[in-house]
C-alpha cells in the first residue's frame, strides 16, 4: 500500500500495492470498546451474502465497457451549477488534516520533509494509503476476485508501472459537486463515536431528518465519526483494529440515492466490519463495486464546527487531486465553500 512523492513526482504505485479483498479473517477489537448500536445479525455476516450484495449493487457496465469514471458520472454540469449556488457567504474550510510527521499506532509511515540545497527547496515523501494521511482512493486501488470496478482483469489493470486503467488522472478535471457531511455524533449528542461503532443506512436518514438535508444524485456524502476529536482528547489508537464507520448493509442505500464520493475521517469503513473473512467491505462495496472514489482520513472537525454554526449541512465541494499516470490516488486538500 505504498506511493512515494519524491522532489514533487508520485511515483505510480506498484500492482502488489493495490488492495485486494482481504480474506485473512477478522481483527479483533481492542478489549472493553463499546460497538455502540452494531447488529451482529445484520446481514451481509459472511462472504456468500457479501458476494450477494456485491452483485446486487454493482455499477459494472451502467455508463458503457470502458467507463474509468464510475459514480462521478453523476456530477453533471446541472449538479456543479447546484453546487455553485449554495456560496453564500464565500467561507471556505479545508478537509485535509497536516501530515503526520510521527509514528504512531494509526500512522505507520510518517509524511517526510526533507530540506534541500540552500534550504529554499524540499522533498516530500509519503505512503499516503493506510489510516493517517487525508487522500482519495483511485478505482483501481480495490480489486473484488481479480477484477476491478467495470469487470476489468486484473492482468490488465494493476501493472508495475501503475495502473493501465482507473487510475487517478481520470480525475484532472476536478471535481465539483454538493458536498453534504452526514455527523453522526451530532446526531447523538456525542463529541465522537467510540471505536467500533457501527453506523447504519437508518443513522443516515436519522442524520437527513434532524438536518433537514436529503442526499440526492451526484453528491458527495462526507461521514463524521469524531476520529480526529478522539485522537486529539485521548490519543492515537489503532484504527485498522477498531474504527466507526459505515456497515456494509449501507451500500444499497448509497446507491439509491445516487452517492458520486463517499468520504470518512477514518477509512469509511467499520472496524471490525462484522462481516466474516471480509475485512473492508465498504471499501470493496464502493470503489469495485460501485465504482465510487473514497476520500480516507479526512479531517471534518472544522467543518462539523462552521457547518453547526451556520447550521447549513451542504456547501459546495472542490477535490482536485494531481492526475498522476496510472496512480492508485494521490494526497487531498479538498475544500467546501459556503
Amino acid at each position: 500500500m505504498t506511493s512515494r512523492i519524491l522532489t514533487g513526482v508520485l511515483a505510480a504505485c506498484l500492482a502488489t500495492s493495490a488492495i485486494d479483498v482481504l480474506r485473512v479473517g477478522e481483527l479483533a477489537a481492542a478489549s472493553g470498546i463499546a460497538t455502540g448500536s452494531a447488529d451482529e445479525s445484520r446481514a451481509p455476516r459472511n462472504a456468500a451474502e457479501f458476494d450477494t450484495l456485491f452483485q446486487q449493487v454493482k455499477n459494472w457496465g451502467r455508463w458503457g465497457p470502458d467507463d474509468q469514471l464510475g459514480s462521478v458520472n453523476l456530477v453533471t454540469a446541472a449538479k456543479r451549477k447546484q453546487a455553485a449556488a449554495l456560496v453564500k457567504t464565500g467561507e471556505t474550510v479545508s478537509l485535509a488534516h497536516n501530515p503526520l510527521t510521527e509514528k504512531a499506532d494509526d500512522n505507520a509511515s510518517p509524511f517526510e520533509h526533507t530540506m534541500l540545497r540552500g534550504n529554499n527547496m524540499d522533498r516530500y515523501a509519503v505512503s499516503y494509503h493506510g489510516y493517517a494521511h487525508s487522500h482519495i482512493d483511485a478505482l483501481c486501488h480495490i480489486l473484488y476476485k481479480e477484477q476491478t470496478y467495470n469487470g476489468y482483469a486484473r492482468a490488465d489493470v494493476n501493472t508495475d508501472k501503475g495502473c493501465a486503467k482507473l487510475g487517478i488522472e481520470n480525475l484532472k478535471n476536478g471535481i465539483v459537486t454538493r458536498g453534504v457531511l452526514v455527523d453522526i455524533p451530532r446526531l447523538r449528542n456525542l463529541p465522537y463515536l467510540e471505536p467500533g461503532t457501527a453506523i447504519y443506512a437508518e443513522d443516515l436518514e436519522a442524520w437527513e431528518k434532524k438536518s433537514g438535508v436529503k442526499i440526492a444524485s451526484g453528491d458527495a456524502v462526507l461521514v463524521r465519526t469524531g476520529r480526529w476529536a478522539r485522537r486529539d482528547k485521548l490519543g492515537p489508537w489503532n484504527v485498522g483494529q477498531s474504527a466507526a464507520g459505515l456497515h456494509a448493509s449501507v451500500a444499497p442505500w448509497i446507491k439509491a440515492r445516487g452517492v458520486s464520493i463517499l468520504g470518512g475521517d477514518v477509512a469509511s469503513d467499520v472496524v471490525p466490519s462484522m462481516v466474516e473473512t471480509i475485512t473492508l467491505p465498504i471499501h470493496t462495496l464502493m470503489i469495485t463495486a460501485l465504482g465510487i472514489n473514497l476520500l480516507d482520513n479526512q479531517d471534518f472537525e472544522a467543518l462539523g464546527d462552521t457547518a453547526a454554526r451556520l447550521n447549513r449541512w451542504e456547501f459546495m465541494l472542490t477535490i482536485n487531486p494531481v492526475p498522476v499516470t496510472g496512480g492508485t490516488g494521490f494526497p487531498l486538500n479538498a475544500i467546501a465553500m459556503f
